[in-house]
């Protein structure tokens, strides 16, 4: 039950996080893109991969941290089924072109943003 409670605690910072970011992106950036999701992912994926790193090699964290940044936190901030919804969203305006540019955006930006995270923390930790 503890460490349930500690996800969910993680989880409630996660999504107002979330939030606070898709409001943030749609004010500065516009509604016309999701750029919002494309930011929640790649920041996402960069502080899950740096923290992969810092706990791999300097900070043995308990199993309630653990869980509260990268189930709860994380979790709740970064999401696929947005990503999901985003694309069919850009599908069904027409917008192909720009739906396969955010898919392919995405996975590509996501997947670096984690490498940077690891390489970023390897670097300053070593």
């Amino acid at each position: 039950m503890k460490i349930l409670l500690f996800i969910a605690a993680g989880g409630a910072m996660g999504a107002v996080g979330r939030y606070a970011v898709m409001v943030g992106a749609s004010q500065w950036l516009g509604v016309g893109f999701p750029y919002g999701t494309v930011i929640i992912n790649v920041v996402g994926s960069f502080l899950l991969g740096a923290l992969i790193e810092v706990m791999a090699l300097t900070w043995s964290a308990s199993e309630e941290m653990r869980v509260f940044l990268v189930v709860g936190v994380l979790g709740a901030f970064t999401t696929f089924s947005s990503f999901s919804m985003d694309t069919v969203v850009l599908m069904q305006r027409g917008e192909l072109s720009l739906a396969a540019l955010y898919v392919a955006g995405s996975v590509i930006l996501t997947v670096a943003g984690f490498f940077a995270g690891l390489a970023l923390f390897r670097f300053i930790i070593t």
